[in-house]
Formats: structure tokens, C-alpha cells, sequence
């Protein structure tokens, strides 16, 4: 049987300032105090991480580290003469004028969007009291792509993973895998998906599985707090459904 190559193309794939602003709140970081060397160090290890699982990379995230090495370059090396207008605006400083603001709304948006999807059949006669429960946060990519990254480093080997194989590493058993784990409890950390796997191509194959599964709802993905731990969670809506028959559903569309 010729091999072939898994490649996944996320619609929900975010964008450069989302892995940006996910480097800078993992680490509890402020915003206009950012270390330029050390975001960009990380930035490309997240790009990397994307190759090696062969994910499509927008052609943003590229111009996004050109910018980055540039801020970086310009950083290191000392300046002759002082700052003035006339040589422009400072690339850092827009940078993270940029990524303030979009915080302000990816916040907003998440806000509404939750509390949406939880009270869109629901009326009130008055205004209703959010509690704590109502502050789940829904799982970005970055926050899965990081359990990659922990998965990875607790791997013995070392090497680059090679192509990923299908006759070595069936996609549809790390399905039935994560199927069996999430239906046999209330939930399962993302990190426990990985356990077990002792090559870089087990550990990518199960990432797929997840990719796959969330985006046919057969699961869902969440964290009571920002860089929380990820729970997985099976759908109650499609628990009796097969999941060919999702995805083959999911392709059609």
C-alpha cells in the first residue's frame, strides 16, 4: 500500500496574534514589558511544532516572524544615532500597540460567544446573574498545540519524527483510543491522551484524532481558566453516533 501523508487544514486556525498573545499569558507576562528575543525564540518553535505535524500555515504567521526577527535584529544590534521621527515608527511599539488592542477584543468575543452558546434558547424576565460556572473557556489551538509540545518532551526519542506513516499509525485507532478514554469517564486531560505513546508519530496521530473528533462534535474541548488544564469531554449530543458517519457528513458540507 503507498504511504501517505496526513495534512490538516483548520478553519478555526488562528491567527499570528493569537499565538503571540498565548506565548505571553503562559508565562504570565505583561504585555508592555514583553522580552522581543525570547517571544520570537518561542514563536518559531511554535512554527516548527506546526510543520512537524504538518498543519497548513497561513502565510501570516511567516510575515508575522519576519517581523519578529526584524524587531529582534534591530533590538540587538546598538544603535549610532538616536531615535528620530524622520526614521520611522518603532516596530516594537506598534507591535504591541496591535496586540493590546487585540486582546481587548478577543476578550469581548469570547465573552459574548460563550455566554451565547449557553443561553441562546433561554429568556428572561430580567437580566440574568452569571456565576462562576458561566466562565469556561473554550480551548484555542495553541492551548492543544502546548500539549503537544509537553507530550514531545516526555518522548525517550530524540529524533525528528519522520513522515507520518498510516500503516504504522492509523489514524482510526488514536480515534477509537480517544473515544474508548472519554466514554469510560466524565472526562479526560488532554495530556493523558499522549501518555503511553513512546514514538513522536504516536503522539502526532493522536493530535489528529482530537483535531478530527472536536471538529465533528463528537468532543469537545475545555478550561475553567485561561492556560488551565484541558479537559476532554465527550459530546452527549453524538455519543451514540459513529464517527465515519460524522466525518463523512463533515466532508460533504
Amino acid at each position: 500500500m503507498e504511504t501517505d501523508t496526513l495534512k490538516i487544514q483548520l478553519d478555526v486556525f488562528e491567527g499570528p496574534l493569537d499565538l503571540l498573545l498565548h506565548l505571553i499569558k503562559k508565562d504570565n507576562l505583561d504585555i508592555y514589558e514583553v522580552n522581543i528575543s525570547a517571544i520570537t525564540t518561542q514563536y518559531l518553535e511554535y512554527l516548527d511544532l506546526m510543520k512537524q505535524l504538518n498543519l497548513d500555515v497561513a502565510g501570516e504567521f511567516l510575515v508575522m516572524a519576519s517581523t519578529l526577527m526584524q524587531i529582534k535584529a534591530r533590538q540587538l544590534l546598538p544603535s549610532q544615532v538616536p531615535t528620530t521621527e524622520e526614521q520611522g515608527p518603532d516596530p516594537a511599539k506598534e507591535l504591541i500597540a496591535k496586540l493590546v488592542e487585540y486582546e481587548k477584543f478577543k476578550q469581548a468575543s469570547n465573552f459574548l460567544q460563550q455566554n451565547f452558546d449557553k443561553f441562546k434558547d433561554n429568556f428572561y424576565k430580567q437580566a440574568p446573574v452569571f456565576n462562576q460556572e458561566d466562565k469556561v473557556v473554550n480551548v484555542q489551538l495553541f492551548d492543544l498545540l502546548a500539549a503537544v509540545k509537553r507530550a514531545f518532551a516526555r518522548l525517550e526519542e530524540r529524533q525528528n519524527a519522520d513522515l507520518l506513516k498510516i500503516e504504522e499509525f492509523p489514524i482510526d485507532k488514536k480515534i477509537e483510543k480517544v473515544l474508548a478514554m472519554v466514554t469510560s469517564r466524565p472526562w479526560v486531560l488532554i495530556d493523558d491522551i499522549f501518555m503511553g505513546e513512546t514514538k513522536k508519530r504516536g503522539v502526532i496521530t493522536c493530535f489528529m484524532a482530537v483535531l478530527e473528533l472536536l471538529k465533528i462534535n463528537k468532543i469537545y474541548a475545555r478550561q475553567d481558566k485561561q492556560n488551565g488544564e484541558i479537559r476532554i469531554y465527550l459530546n452527549q449530543e453524538h455519543k451514540d453516533d459513529d464517527y465515519h458517519k460524522l466525518l463523512e457528513e463533515a466532508e460533504e458540507k
